[in-house]
């Protein structure tokens, strides 16, 4: 199993959710998180002064799948969030051990 875990635009949300619901993904996790890496963050001028925006804001999506379903759901987080500007984020993936469903005890990939 592998946890995807990726960075991406706000508003980019609907459109890559939908996308991985088409697919199968039939969970995720999303937070709101604050970063910067190339972008660098900007000024915005607010009442007349200016503010440096160092950290931009930025919505974090975490899945596990299946390792046969691991690159369909890469590719279409990396189709779907894409702009083709500075600042369209991350996918990192991560080697998932096991995953436990709370309710019924299921193990790996029945838990999913």
């Amino acid at each position: 199993m592998k946890k995807i875990e990726a960075i991406i635009k706000p508003f980019k949300l609907d459109e890559v959710k939908d996308a991985l619901n088409v697919i199968g993904v039939q969970g995720m996790t999303v937070t709101e998180v604050k970063g910067f890496g190339r972008q660098k963050g900007h000024v915005e001028l607010y009442r007349g002064a200016e503010y440096d925006i160092s950290f931009i804001p930025k919505l974090k999506i975490e899945i596990v799948v299946s390792d046969d379903m691991m690159e369909k759901a890469l590719s279409t987080i990396e189709m779907k969030a894409k702009t083709g500007k500075v600042g369209d984020g991350k996918i990192f993936v991560y080697t998932v051990e096991n995953v436990v469903r709370i309710r019924t005890g299921e193990k790996g990939d029945a838990a999913l």
